[in-house]
């Protein structure tokens, strides 16, 4: 007997290791959501808002190195798909999303809900096609799921609600063939590479995401060239720990060791890294990057010379090349300033500090009611959180005291909409990694802002029993927005948060819920949100006013936080 369009479907995610698929019921979805629900092995997880579906599929997917699935149906379901699916284009990663449509003989005709799916995702997705015959598949579906995983991005598959349940003529099983080639480069530009950089006297790295899995290869490369490492903040999870080269981050979230490191190198290394802020990159310097796509070479900065090919394979070539340095002060100078600068962000994060005179002086001036200080939050999350947990953040302020105090030790995980930047990704990609690995702990770094804008699937947290621990940094604001507000000279406006208390309303639903108000309380209910079984919600007060400080502050941002301080202090006027 031949398959129906929907059963092909569903029987190909389970060839492709595919355990959950993630979307909200609709008719259009009925012969899909019906195959599921007869497949052993393969999970449907029914969210409150799509936009939470594609978020967890993505997160899976980065998580795991396969392809996530989401599904959304016709018109209204399938757009609400939309910013999960921009987040996981945006990231490089796989996904397939099932979009519903109306009946086929209805396409064109402005029916009920119709939207022009291969119109809507023709930005988001690199592979996007309509089934308008049974006949199409599997060779439809085998397209779009290569186009994802080879291409690292989503594919948009749509199914007219009448087509689902229509039989195949001919049946056969899928192919996909998805293996990935390794490359590097050919032996004329790996010995360019290797002449710029040994007469270089000093030799800075910038490692990105994409080396993440040569991490030896570049450890030896930073040792031989006595090259101190800068970090982009996905590279965190692969260089952060045991790593003596490494100096952290650079940009608005990095530290001023970083920067310095780039600005004072003479040449520089880009390892797996397309890191957007041209700004923040290194003047006068000769640069050599390497890139599994060619189309990343140069766009960022003027690039002396560009290395295709996977990072492992390139630099197992290029070692043999370089010569060791004979001056390790370069490096030595940025470890000693990037030690300085940890040292003074943890005394930040140190309960002690407001009793010390500087941290007098300076919650007289941004923390009269001596609040809880986010960094001490982040601080004890990082000291209480197990070696394996996978972390998520949310964009703005949640992930500059992720990026700062938590350490990505052991087999720690770490994911964000860190290319998107979008509000609202990390208590639905928590959801996404709890159930990718049920025996690890989750943890979400919450901005109070992005919660309030998805809060409806704290239901699906609680109806899977998913014990995801949420860490709410409530500061009753879009402080990151109020950051670049007041250094551009402006007063703080539309900012303020009207919050309710958070860890009520998770109790209201069914999920253990922790307030905290005093930093005397900070630590133990930190250590009670882990050691408590199932989901929690922590919302911790947090102080509004704290600045973080950036990489390379300049004086026109300090007169602008300065005057806006002063407008702030002046009485709104009230038409």
């Amino acid at each position: 007997m031949a398959r129906t369009v929907a059963h092909v479907i569903v029987d190909a995610f389970k060839e492709l290791g595919v355990k959950q698929v993630f979307g909200v019921v609709g008719d259009a979805l009925n012969p899909l959501t019906d195959a599921i629900r007869t497949t052993d092995g393969l999970d449907w997880i029914g969210c409150r808002h799509e936009e939470v579906a594609a978020f967890a599929a993505g997160a899976q997917s980065q998580l795991s190195g396969t392809i996530g699935v989401c599904m959304g149906t016709v018109g209204p379901g399938s757009v609400h798909l939309l910013n999960g699916l921009y987040d996981a284009a945006k990231s490089g990663t796989p996904v397939l999303a099932i979009c519903g449509q109306v009946p086929l003989a209805e396409i064109g005709s402005d029916y009920f809900q119709e939207v022009d799916n291969d119109l809507l995702f023709r930005d988001v997705a690199v592979y996007r096609a309509t089934v308008t015959s049974p006949d199409q598949m599997p060779r439809m579906l085998e397209s779009a799921v290569r186009a994802a995983v080879t291409r690292g991005g989503v594919a948009v598959l749509t199914v007219p609600g009448d087509l689902g349940d229509q039989e195949l003529s001919e049946d056969r099983p899928t192919r996909f063939a998805l293996d990935r080639p390794v490359t590097r480069p050919d032996d004329p530009a790996l010995a360019a590479a290797a002449e710029l950089l040994n007469s270089a006297p000093r030799v800075t790295l910038l490692v990105g995401l994409g080396a993440r899995d040569a991490r030896a290869e570049v450890l030896r490369t930073a040792d031989l060239l006595a090259a101190p490492m800068v970090l982009t903040l996905k590279a965190k999870e692969g260089f952060e720990d045991d790593n003596t080269f490494q100096v952290g981050q650079t940009g608005l979230i990095g530290n001023p060791a970083a920067a310095h490191a780039l600005d004072h190198g003479d040449a520089l290394l880009m390892l797996g890294t397309d890191f957007p802020y041209r700004e923040w990159y290194p003047k006068d310097c000769k640069v050599v990057q390497v890139d599994t796509r060619g189309e990343h070479l140069g766009r960022r900065v003027p690039v002396d010379v560009g290395l295709v090919g996977d990072v492992g394979a390139t630099l197992r070539a290029l070692l043999p090349l370089l010569k060791p340095a004979p001056d390790r002060t370069h490096l030595d100078d940025a470890r000693e300033r990037f030690a300085h600068w940890t040292e003074g962000q943890q005394r930040l994060a140190d309960p002690a500090h407001e009793h010390r005179w500087t941290g007098r002086l300076r919650a007289a001036l941004d923390n009269r009611d001596h609040e809880i200080r986010p960094e001490a939050l982040a601080a004890a999350v990082d000291a209480y959180a197990s070696q394996d947990a996978v972390f998520t953040s949310d964009t703005g302020m949640a992930t500059v005291w992720l990026s700062r105090f938590v350490t990505m030790r052991g087999t720690r995980r770490m994911i964000g909409s860190y290319n998107l930047g979008s509000m609202a990704n990390a208590m639905p990609q928590a959801l996404g990694a709890q159930l990718w690995a049920p025996d690890r702990q989750i943890v979400a770094f919450c901005g109070d802002g992005s919660l309030s804008m998805l809060l409806g699937d704290l239901m699906t947290i609680k109806t899977y029993r998913l014990p995801v621990k949420l860490v709410v940094f409530d500061n009753r604001r879009l402080g990151m927005v109020k950051l670049e507000q007041e250094q551009a000279g402006l007063p703080e406006f539309g900012t303020e948060l009207d919050n309710p208390d958070f860890a009520a309303v998770a109790t209201a639903l069914g999920i253990t819920g922790l307030r905290v108000t005093d930093p005397a309380d900070l630590h133990d209910a930190v250590r009670r949100a882990f050691d408590t079984p199932g989901p929690v919600l922590l919302d911790v007060l947090t102080n509004p006013e704290e600045v973080a400080v950036p990489a390379k502050p300049t004086m026109s941002q300090g007169v602008g936080f300065a005057l806006a301080k002063i407008k702030e202090a002046r009485p709104r006027r009230r038409r």
